[in-house]
């Protein structure tokens, strides 16, 4: 039987003053189809999440994106990047991503390159197979 592969409650951001924190006060990055704010975790924050070895993420998908059925699957492949490439991104950081209006019509392979450029900004080694060779024209950092 496969190993099962999930995101467990203690990667993921799910309160809203937290939101609010991450997006006031982190660093700001523009792709074409997303906004993704990180902010570095304090000690007290790490000591209260369950899990403190992994970045941890939030998404945000608003109405303004398309019908709950594009705003889902927006939401499920951005999770699906940060679930894979988490390891990447470093333990010490609380990500956002918030998908811009026009996110809908982003294929899954633009959505990935975006936020894998993302990941390198962040400080992410190459050695864990995102490189910038990988990337589309253009969607580099």
């Amino acid at each position: 039987m496969p190993k099962r592969e999930g995101f467990p409650q203690g990667r993921r951001i799910r309160k809203r003053p937290d939101f609010l924190r991450i997006q006031g006060g982190g660093k700001r990055f523009s792709t074409p189809h997303f906004l993704v704010f990180a902010l570095p975790r304090t000690r007290e924050a790490t000591d209260k999440s369950r899990v403190a070895s992994t970045a941890r993420f939030g998404i945000t998908v608003s109405r303004k994106v398309g019908c709950a059925v594009t705003r889902n699957r927006i939401k499920r492949w951005v999770r699906e990047c940060c679930r894979r490439e988490a390891s990447c991104v470093g333990p010490s950081w609380d990500v956002v991503v918030v998908a811009k209006p026009h996110a809908c019509k982003a294929l899954h392979a633009e959505t990935t390159a975006e936020l894998n450029s993302v990941w390198l900004r962040l400080g992410a080694s190459p050695q864990f197979g995102l490189r910038p060779s990988r990337l589309p024209e253009g969607r580099g950092s």
